[in-house]
């Protein structure tokens, strides 16, 4: 087992910089998931690890060794690509034994992995079969069973989940998270659904255009984004966001939206005094946007007015698509709630639960959470 160390790691195509001064400490056993949209450098600094990528700049190590110079097949290390990678013309069996049988194991030895192996991921009935017998889900045990047999230091999943059924996706993420815990190993996974993060994750790299944006267990991110873009990104759906503006008025805080205003609770006024004045972005998430009829009893909430524009039934909650002036934004309520199209009502922000992000903090980065 290993940890794995980015060492100011960059990455460039050219002109283009895919990963830019990457530092990141991922601990023995853990399981860690680069996490952000496409194009946001995390396949790449995967693949910088592996040696599939060479480093521009800075050092990568597994355990204490740097292994900027050591060729892929000697960084022990497994990956599990996106792609199945299945050779057709061989049994599960051959696909699972053969990068052994090219590092000549002895032939017990590998009987031995490949049923192991294939008991962990409940193949062992597959054995005999080529891969176009194999459903999709099938295909891709066998490629994470290819991956255990070499007993590496380090997995690491390139977003393996994303040719799945939506039903499949689940069961597999939950499969894969028993999985980790079964072998204790370093699992290093990287996707851009950040629903995959937060369930498997014990913590979460959030990137964005090459850059490290905010590392963290997947409540932390939740609760406490360090700016705009992780609060936009982690949380389904994501995050509402309205600028505004903060003034006190008659000793009392508010932030003003144009159409309607919110008061922040006294005691978190002095939380945000170096904002009074100056614009905004107020950030609440659809989870906290109630209908007070059915609001949790003990949380401060505020009134807006709005009209429902869409409505979508999920079965144990409701999607609300809200106007209010020049704003639209998602609530997420119960699914007692009866509303259609066209529907005047009224919401409650829970102001137990939001955010205040300042532009001005950071001129570079999305803007800074207060």
């Amino acid at each position: 087992m290993a940890s794995v160390n980015y060492d100011h790691v960059w990455k460039r195509f050219g002109d283009v910089v895919a990963v830019q001064d990457l530092n990141l400490a991922i601990e023995d056993k853990e399981f860690l998931v680069l996490v952000g949209p496409s194009g946001c450098g995390k396949t790449t600094a995967l693949r910088c690890l592996a040696g599939l990528e060479e480093i521009s700049e800075g050092q990568v190590l597994i355990g204490d060794q740097v292994v900027n110079d050591i060729a892929p097949k000697d960084r022990d290390i497994a990956m599990v690509f996106q792609s199945y990678a299945l050779y057709p013309h061989m049994s599960v069996y051959d696909n699972m034994a053969f990068g052994l049988k090219l590092r000549k194991l002895d032939k017990a030895d590998i009987d031995r992995r490949v049923k192991e192996a294939a008991e962990i991921l409940g193949i062992e009935t597959l054995l005999k079969r080529k891969p176009k017998e194999l459903s999709g889900g099938q295909r891709q045990r066998v490629a994470v069973g290819r991956a255990i047999v070499r007993e590496p230091k380090v997995f690491l999943f390139d977003e393996p989940l994303s040719n799945l059924d939506a039903k499949l996706r689940v069961q597999t993420r939950a499969e894969l998270s028993k999985l980790h815990k079964r072998l204790s190993t370093t699992f290093i996974y990287v996707t851009h659904d950040q629903t995959e993060a937060m369930t498997m994750a014990s913590r979460i790299a959030v990137m964005n255009k090459g850059k490290l944006q905010q590392l963290d267990t997947p409540q932390v991110l939740y609760d406490h984004p360090a700016n705009l873009f992780v609060a936009g990104f982690i949380g389904s759906p994501a995050m509402n966001f309205f600028n505004g503006k903060v003034y006190i008025e008659e000793g009392k805080m508010f932030v003003d939206m144009g159409s309607f205003r919110v008061r922040v609770p006294d005691h978190k006024i002095a939380r945000y005094e170096s904002v009074i004045g100056k614009d905004i972005i107020f950030g609440i998430r659809p989870e906290d946007i109630h209908n007070p009829e059915f609001a949790p009893p003990s949380i401060i909430a505020e009134p807006v007015d709005v009209t429902v524009d869409v409505t979508e039934l999920m079965g144990n909650e409701i999607f609300l698509y809200l106007v209010h002036g020049e704003h639209s934004f998602i609530a997420r309520v119960d699914p007692r709630t009866h509303v259609e199209f066209g529907d005047k009502m009224r919401v409650v922000f829970n102001m137990d639960n939001f955010h205040i992000f300042d532009p001005s903090l950071d001129a570079e980065n999305p803007p800074v959470v207060l």
